[in-house]
């Protein structure tokens, strides 16, 4: 992927401001990075139904894919104390020291996964690793989000925030296309024998390589200049701490990250990450075919997100977020109705999905960075966004598996559009940050 800057000044605020080579170097290499951490996160749901009778014992599919889901929410918790630690890190540090890490956190424990006995041959132990690696890769996912949101916002030129922060989420939907083409081709040319007993685990060991690769560009990457100017004010004897400033004095801004959050999380989790599995599990869609669905729905909106940037950037963060909030609430019950009625329409329904989550997700990283002075940033970013995400998004496919296995498949709509109908209101009483400045 590339992100394209001409050499012309971008006026914003009445100065000018140039995207120099190293930003633009920048970028790219943060992008790159994301992706594959990301692919190392995104493996689990979209192979969680396969699987999960490897990792408990024996019995009914339906209670082993809860268990599975169980652990996948659980990893969640471990989202803001990752936030909190690993945020704080990269803004005493560094957003590369913080990137560094994070990526190394994560495709260990992907490569842990992949190597781990089944429950059938060493008992407890094959969940006790399960639930150990999915809280490691929790922990890192935590302080992935703020860390890699401040190194592109900072990289970026203030005309262009948007756009460039778009990319933050071009990326994670990059790892999450490579997971779900894994899916995609696993499920078309293994017999389910194989899948269960060895597919599967080939897909989290090429995530955890594809990881190590990451982290080859990571240690590569130059710092932000916001970040090794703030370095060069502090004083030697001091040492910061972002987290009790990011609290003491940006309570509101805190408040309002979380805010932001919880329709994008939630209805992203649902669209993006484990859509395949409720549709094959809920209304009994093929497995191959909902990936296939998945994936293709996932490339238009790789395609779509860099334009909803640029949208951002020319008209708002108010205005893109609310028609992405709003276009939920109106469409949700519609949409779920035709996930049973065969490849087409769960087709149909993934691409307006993602459609309207654009308006989300083109924003949330420039959004969230607009809030905060540089020395909480990552903190600022991380911490209420990780917090919002372990409520809402990881518990968000246990939610909708369980209702439609117990017999309320028809009311999985309204658990979605409430969260649109709280994004409506969020994003049209926040207040504009576009043109904001910034360090």
């Amino acid at each position: 992927m590339s992100v394209t800057h001409s050499r012309e000044a971008v006026r914003t605020g009445g100065r000018s401001v140039r995207m120099t080579d190293k930003q633009r170097r920048a970028v790219v290499a943060g992008a790159v990075g994301n992706t594959v951490e990301w692919v190392d996160w995104a493996v689990y749901s979209a192979f969680a139904p396969i699987f999960s009778t490897q990792f408990f014992p024996k019995g009914d599919k339906t209670a082993d894919l809860l268990a599975t889901l169980a652990v996948f929410a659980v990893g969640f918790v471990m989202r803001p104390v990752g936030a909190a630690v690993l945020g704080a890190y990269a803004d005493r540090r560094g957003r590369k020291a913080g990137m560094t890490l994070t990526i190394s956190m994560m495709a260990a424990a992907a490569l842990v996964v992949a190597v781990c006995p089944p429950y059938g041959a060493v008992g407890v132990v094959a969940p006790a690793v399960l639930l150990i690696a999915r809280l490691v890769q929790g922990f890192s996912a935590g302080g992935e989000f703020g860390t890699s949101s401040a190194f592109l916002i900072e990289s970026a030129s203030p005309g262009r925030r948007a756009f460039i922060g778009s990319w933050q989420q071009v990326s994670v939907g990059a790892g999450t296309l490579i997971a779900s083409l894994m899916g995609t081709l696993l499920t078309s040319t293994l017999s389910d024998g194989a899948l269960s007993a060895w597919g599967w685990r080939a897909a989290f060991g090429v995530g955890g390589l594809l990881g190590l690769v990451g982290l080859w560009l990571r240690t590569a990457v130059e710092e932000t200049d916001a970040f090794t100017e703030l370095a060069g004010k502090r004083d030697g004897d001091a040492r910061p701490t972002p987290l009790r400033d990011m609290v003491a004095r940006h309570p509101r801004a805190a408040l309002r990250v979380i805010g932001i959050t919880i329709a994008g999380t939630l209805l992203y989790y649902v669209w993006v990450s484990y859509m395949p599995g409720y549709a094959h599990a809920a209304e009994g869609v093929p497995l191959s075919r909902a990936f296939l669905a998945n994936t293709l729905a996932i490339v238009a909106f790789l395609v779509m997100l860099p334009f909803g940037g640029m949208l951002s950037d020319r008209f708002g963060r108010k205005p893109t977020m609310t028609a992405f909030a709003a276009g939920f609430l109106v469409l949700s019950w519609p949409l779920f109705q035709l996930v049973g009625n065969g490849f087409w329409s769960l087709l149909l329904v993934e691409l307006a999905g993602m459609f309207f989550l654009v308006g989300y997700s083109a924003n949330c990283a420039v959004v969230m960075a607009e809030q905060f002075p540089a020395e909480v940033r990552t903190t600022g970013i991380g911490l209420p966004y990780a917090l919002a995400v372990a409520l809402f998004g990881g518990t968000a496919p246990y939610v909708t598996t369980w209702m439609a296995t117990h017999g309320y498949r028809e009311k999985v709509w309204v658990y979605t559009a409430i969260a649109a109908a709280v994004g409506v209101v969020v994003y049209t009483t926040m207040p504009e940050t576009k043109g904001k400045e910034i360090e």
